[in-house]
Order: C-alpha cells, then sequence, then structure tokens
C-alpha cells in the first residue's frame, strides 16, 4: 500500500481514474479492507476507478517489530513481513487520444467518447474541463478547492458519464431506423417541408425557416429536416420509438460496474409519463422526442455507443474500459469476432439488415454530399472518411421574437446558446470507431462539434495499428 500517489498525466485522466485522499470515518468503517489495512497516512479512492478498484489497488504495508530497551531504543528486530504491492490494472484509453480530446476541449464545457465498434473498448472519454487531482494527496488548500468548486464550466462533473442532455438531431438515424424497422416508411417515403408543422394549434417549426421542400429519408437526413422527422416519429409513436433506442443504448448505463456516478438518462414513453407525472401523453410530445428534445436525455458516452451499434451492422456490444484479465473480470478474454461468433443472431439488434445500411449511408451523405449538415468537416481521403450526424439541442424555448431577431451566437448570452453535439463513425469503408461530441452551449454541433471529429479521426486511425499490435499498451500505475 502506498501513502502516496503520482498522477503523471495530471488533469487528462482525472474523470476516468478519480483520485486518492485521506480517509474519513465513513470510508473506513464500510470498507474491511481498509480497516484492516489502516495506517496514518494512508490514502483510499475517492473517486472514478481509484473507488471502484480500490480493494484491489490497496496492497499491504511492510510489517517491523522490534524488541527495545527501557529508553525505547531497538535492541533487536522480531519480526518483519514484506508488503504486498497494490494490483496494477490497464486501461484500453488511448493516452494520446486522450490528450487530443482535452486539447479541443480547452476552454470548454463538454465530452469527448471514442469506441471501439467490435470490441466496446473505450478509446478516449474526457470530460472537460478537469482538474489536477495531485492537489488532493495531501490535502487540498481552501482557496484550490474554490476556484474548481465555483468554476461556471463545472470541472467536479464528470459529464461524459453524469452530464444528461437532450440529444438533438443526433437521435434522428435511430428515429429513421425504428421507422423502417416497424415498416412505418419506406427508403422512399418522402414529406414536404415548408418550414413549420401546424398540430391542434401548436407550431413545430424546422430549423431553416423557408422549409426544405420535398425530401426523402436519405435527404431528410444528410439536411437535418425537423419536419420529416416530426412527420415519422408522429406515425410511429413514442412507445415502438423507444423500443429502438433502448436496444441501441439509450436510458441505460454504459459503463455503470466501474462508476458509481453514472447516469442512466431517460427515454421517455406513455407510461413513463402517467406513471411518473400522472398525465396522459400527448401527441405534440411525440414529435418533439422525434427531434431528440423533449422528456429525452442521454449521456455523451450512451451517444456514442448508439452510433458504435450502427456502424458495426446493428451487433450488440459490451462497453469495457479495462484491460482483459483485470481483477474484476468485468470482460470477457478478447477473442477474434470468429470466435466471439459476433455476428450471430442473438447478437443483433435489427429485424433487417437492410435497413441499417439504409441509414449507414444516410449519415454518409450527411458528412460527405454537398447540403450535407457536416459537410464542411469531411475528409475525402478513403483511410480517414467518416459518416456522421451533427446535433444541436436547445436548453430554452425560443421565443417568437427571438426567433425574429435570428440573433447571432455572440449576441445570446451563454448559458442560453444551444448545445452542439456530433456523433460520427469510420472510417467509412471498414469501419473500426465510434465517437461523440458534445460542446455545452456551443451553438452549431455543424460549426463547433463535426470540426473536432475531422483531428480526431486523423490521429485514431493513424494509430490504430500501434493500438492492435500492443493492445494492452496503456497501463496506468494507479
Amino acid at each position: 500500500m502506498t501513502i502516496s500517489r503520482n498522477y503523471p498525466f495530471n488533469d487528462i485522466y482525472t474523470h476516468v481514474l478519480g483520485y486518492v485522499s485521506q480517509p474519513n470515518e465513513n470510508d473506513i468503517l464500510q470498507n474491511e479492507i481498509i480497516q484492516e489495512r489502516f495506517v496514518p497516512g494512508m490514502k483510499v479512492g475517492k473517486l472514478g476507478l481509484e473507488k471502484t478498484l480500490e480493494n484491489y489497488l490497496i496492497g499491504t504495508n511492510d510489517i517491523q517489530r522490534y524488541e527495545v530497551n527501557a529508553y525505547g531504543k531497538r535492541i533487536n528486530q522480531l519480526e518483519y513481513q514484506k508488503g504486498k504491492q497494490g494490483s496494477k490494472i490497464r486501461l484500453t484509453v488511448d493516452t494520446e487520444v486522450q490528450k487530443l480530446s482535452a486539447k479541443l476541449l480547452d476552454g470548454k464545457a463538454g465530452s469527448i467518447s471514442v469506441m471501439d465498434i467490435y470490441t466496446g473498448e473505450v478509446v478516449a472519454m474526457y470530460s472537460s474541463p478537469s482538474y489536477n487531482p495531485n492537489l488532493f494527496l495531501f490535502g487540498i488548500s481552501q482557496d484550490e478547492w474554490e476556484l474548481i468548486r465555483n468554476n461556471p464550466l463545472k470541472p467536479l462533473i464528470n459529464k461524459t458519464l453524469s452530464g444528461i442532455y437532450s440529444p438533438g438531431s443526433t437521435i434522428k438515424p435511430i428515429v429513421a431506423l425504428s421507422a423502417l424497422e416497424n415498416n412505418i416508411i419506406s427508403p422512399n417515403f418522402k414529406v414536404r417541408c415548408t418550414g413549420k408543422t401546424e398540430l391542434y394549434g401548436q407550431t413545430f417549426h424546422c430549423w431553416k425557416e423557408k422549409g426544405h421542400g420535398v425530401v426523402s429519408l436519405n435527404n431528410a437526413m444528410k439536411q437535418s429536416c425537423d419536419t420529416y422527422f416530426y412527420e415519422i416519429a408522429r406515425l410511429l409513436g413514442v412507445d415502438r420509438l423507444k423500443v429502438t433506442a433502448q436496444k441501441f443504448g439509450l436510458g441505460e448505463k454504459v459503463l455503470g460496474e466501474y462508476f458509481e456516478n453514472e447516469k442512466k438518462g431517460l427515454f421517455p414513453n406513455t407510461s413513463w409519463k402517467k406513471n411518473n407525472l400522472g398525465k396522459g401523453w400527448v401527441l405534440g410530445e411525440t414529435l418533439i422526442t422525434g427531434i431528440g428534445q423533449g422528456y429525452v436525455q442521454t449521456t455523451p458516452l450512451q451517444l456514442c455507443i448508439m452510433t458504435a451499434q450502427i456502424a458495426n451492422g446493428g451487433y450488440s456490444i459490451k462497453p469495457k474500459i479495462i484491460v482483459n484479465n483485470n481483477p474484476l473480470n468485468f470482460a470477457e478474454a478478447k477473442k477474434s469476432m470468429e470466435e466471439q461468433n459476433f455476428f450471430n443472431s442473438n447478437n443483433q439488434l435489427f429485424k433487417d439488415e437492410r435497413n441499417i445500411k439504409i441509414i449507414q449511408e444516410a449519415m454518409f451523405s450527411s458528412t460527405n454530399e454537398i447540403m450535407g449538415t457536416s459537410y464542411g468537416s469531411r475528409i475525402d481521403d478513403p483511410k480517414y472518411q467518416f459518416a456522421g450526424k451533427t446535433g444541436t439541442a436547445q436548453v430554452k424555448r425560443i421565443s417568437k421574437r427571438e426567433r425574429e431577431l435570428d440573433l447571432k451566437l455572440e449576441q445570446i448570452p451563454y448559458k442560453d446558446r444551444d448545445h452542439a453535439l456530433y456523433v460520427a463513425y469510420g472510417p467509412y469503408k471498414s469501419p473500426r470507431y465510434a465517437l461523440s461530441i458534445i460542446v455545452e452551449h456551443g451553438g452549431s454541433g455543424s460549426k463547433a462539434a463535426a470540426p473536432m471529429a475531422k483531428e480526431l479521426f486523423k490521429l485514431i486511425i493513424d494509430r490504430d495499428e500501434l493500438r492492435e499490435k500492443q493492445p494492452n499498451s496503456e497501463e496506468i500505475n494507479i
């Protein structure tokens, strides 16, 4: 057991690892191993993997017993027991991708998640801003604590796991997939977008004021036409939509075994509202759920696994952040996809694989074709080419006056600005990685989030071969 700890990457891994500090009374009373091995000056895990894996990391101290004389002088050594070092834990996280994530989000509040779409290994999981865990080793000063605690960008919150956000248009691939899977629409189903939809005296606006004209599924995804998704959500209904959303990881914990602060989020349906709010579901709520607003709340890591399972052809994966052979045995030993029989019917999340392909093609169009919402962030080189979907999530209802003013981002108070989101996977021809990005109050996903994916995919794919050769390369001795 070490009575100290060093975090060489400073704030890069804080929300993954957590930190250690002196144990309080509860820490000691609630953990028999800490009670048994407690010595003055001992540090214990307070957060993250430090806390979850405490019993495996703690080790034991050296014990030396001496015979002393009346003056307390040592005369003779009676016993010596050598201490045992705690276990070493290997993470799946790639430090270089984690560092780039931190750089891209510098000065912003948000999150970047990257995942292997077949193994479920988390390649990056960064929450911004972060803080230096070394400050807590010997007791943080009051001034330093107040700086962290009062930071308006909330560095203490692990936004990847504990931040819950409306997914905005990043949910549209799931809405379209659910409609296809339930035979509500065909790929050729068209809707005329005039810029708004009137329903029972309410107006539901498309982001494009004058509308997109007549759009098919591929075009609606490419241009992120809200009117199209209002209509297919109306035809589909929220109950069937929730079934598909849950299959793909929304409203469920992703890494709950490792992080006690992970939140489930929420994907609503008619019975949820009745049971929790005591009111009946109304049709307008289905429409706004279809564009990722309303009651639906997701974590950035949920959006990452959703995208990963679309990217791998619609097969279930089990995300993990600890490399195999870890002491908790959370993950099965890594096998080839053939050995796992990855592409089997028990593992599939779809009824018709053609529907998954339609969604993949629509996400490709969204990024790589003119008029696509993330066309400006595309990479033409097939080695790095990716497919994705932008999202812009409102944090407050836009009034009629605000809509007419059409204010620029910098004219809107920070807290009233929309969140910017982006989900993507690549390389498109032979997918391997999925990512999700959220920039709190960043404005639009196409301007604030999608450009980050361009930099990330270049590094992720350039380092792919290195990770394959050394799958256990990132050892964090925590």
